[in-house]
């Protein structure tokens, strides 16, 4: 993980930024595409009219889109983060997502992706008073980056297969072992790599949606969740990126 580190440094933050926004680009981008049909579902579920409904959609879409704008320039980005928390509180509301454990869990997931970013943009605007002298590392931050982790693992825990098959047990106990490591902070960046691999071989195999034709609903299925997987992996790479923050076992280790 250390080697990997040296050789990526630079770009890790910038791919991991990118990865992290891409489910919020897709999903404006495709609020877009979908305009009438968005509007109409959300009419035909709330029953609240076509000019809310409408408003609802295009809040979604510049929402989104300005969110991933301002995170990608490195402007703002706090309050970007804020503004793509409240969409997604708005679409767990609106889409019922509260009633389905595996899209809340995923949701969940992708709200602490977006806390890792908060706890990233803090230390940057710490660094640019890097001559004060500090006591400590702001507590803030280190609560955000243990929240980010623990919400994070959430979407391992929808992966989980509970079957007798030989690979799915593997399988079940390797990942189990892996985010439990990412939650506690214990040799976070390996662990968090190792996750990334895995989850990024997991959804291309399982979410390939360009195998499916356009006009089926699937195409549309595997492509949302083929790049909230994605956003998922933007969250471990920041974790590998920063590290685990104050509130971890590694960091603990280092006192002792």
């Amino acid at each position: 993980a250390l080697q990997f580190l040296r050789v990526t440094k630079q770009y890790l933050p910038h791919v991991a930024r990118l990865c992290l926004i891409s489910t919020f680009l897709e999903d404006g981008i495709r609020m877009w595409f979908q305009w009438s049909e968005q509007r109409d579902y959300i009419d035909t579920t709330w029953n609240c009219g076509y000019l809310l409904a409408s408003s609802f959609v295009f809040l979604n879409l510049l929402g989104q889109l300005t969110g991933c704008v301002l995170v990608l320039s490195r402007n703002f980005v706090q309050y970007a983060c804020f503004g793509l928390f409240g969409i997604i509180a708005l679409q767990t509301i609106a889409y019922s997502i509260l009633w389905d454990l595996k899209f809340l869990m995923r949701n969940l997931a992708l709200g602490g992706g977006l806390l890792l970013l908060l706890a990233e943009s803090r230390s940057e605007g710490k660094s640019m008073f890097a001559g004060v002298p500090t006591m400590r590392e702001s507590s803030p931050k280190q609560y955000m980056q243990l929240g980010g982790r623990v919400l994070l693992v959430l979407m391992f825990m929808t992966l989980l297969h509970f079957d007798a098959s030989f690979f799915s047990i593997v399988q079940n106990i390797v990942g189990t072992a892996l985010m439990i490591l990412v939650a506690i902070g214990f040799k976070t960046k390996l662990a968090a790599l190792t996750l990334v691999v895995w989850l990024f071989a997991i959804n291309v195999y399982f979410n390939a949606f360009w195998t499916i034709p356009v006009y089926k609903p699937m195409h549309d299925f595997l492509k949302y969740d083929f790049f909230q997987t994605m956003s998922v992996i933007g969250g471990l790479l920041l974790v590998v990126a920063l590290g685990p923050g104050g509130v971890s076992m590694d960091e603990k280790k280092k006192e002792w």
